[in-house]
């Protein structure tokens, strides 16, 4: 746990886990093998050790029992119904969001995201979600060397001013910009601190789902982000 922590933390080197836990280097050595060969961490070439996937998917499973999954649920199966899209609800990771819950549309064309997914904050709706509430040191060093996904995504100083009118209109929308033909929706919600908690995706092919189609959509995306946050209240 003392070298999980390390390297959450930003140790990258096996010298800087040495440091960090205070261990003997055979100790340390022998336990970041074995943290290796479950993949909670991983070497990655020349710039050192970093979580591992075997966290995502433990994350994965912890999330689908959290309280958050269970009264969004009912919630993300009426959104789903009642567009004909996919609804997903986000929680973020550190750099990441992660895919806790999701219900699929039932068109033969349709968006899949899988539960326990791991995607970038740095592009698509939910991301933009996620970056509008972000204090901005976080901000700023998770947009540190910003570069789009794909030819549809904004540059970085687009990008800052679309997240003030994420913050003002209170949703935010994407068009390709994570992945070529995908188009999505989200809404933020908020936990009773007032910190951000989630966020409530709608996603769909860009012939379905294009920015006046986002318009339409997006109060009840909003409408449904407000009801999981009173059911959380009286949960």
């Amino acid at each position: 746990m003392a070298i999980l922590a390390a390297v959450g933390r930003g140790a990258r080197t096996f010298s800087d886990l040495v440091e960090a836990t205070g261990y003997a280097r055979s100790t340390t050595h022998r336990l970041v093998k074995a943290l290796e060969a479950h993949g909670l961490i991983e070497l990655d070439g020349t710039r050192g050790y970093r979580p591992g996937l075997g966290l995502l998917r433990l994350a994965g499973a912890a999330v689908r029992e959290l309280p958050l999954r269970d009264v969004a649920r009912p919630l993300l199966e009426r959104l789903a119904a009642t567009s004909g899209e996919s609804a997903q609800l986000y929680v973020r990771s550190g750099t990441v969001r992660l895919c806790v819950d999701g219900v699929e549309s039932t068109n033969e064309l349709r968006t899949i995201v899988p539960v326990g997914a791991s995607l970038p904050l740095t592009a698509g709706s939910a991301g933009k979600v996620f970056l509008a509430w972000m204090s901005d040191p976080v901000r700023d060093r998770l947009l540190e060397g910003y570069r789009p996904m794909t030819d549809a995504g904004p540059d970085k100083a687009r990008l800052l001013k679309e997240l003030q009118t994420v913050r003002h209109r209170g949703w935010a929308s994407s068009s390709g910009e994570r992945e070529a033909g995908v188009a999505s929706v989200s809404a933020p919600v908020f936990a009773p601190d007032g910190l951000i908690a989630a966020a409530v995706s709608l996603s769909g092919p860009v012939s379905r789902l294009g920015r006046a189609r986002a318009r339409l959509v997006a109060p009840a995306i909003v409408a449904t982000a407000r009801a999981i946050e009173q059911a959380l209240r009286v949960s």
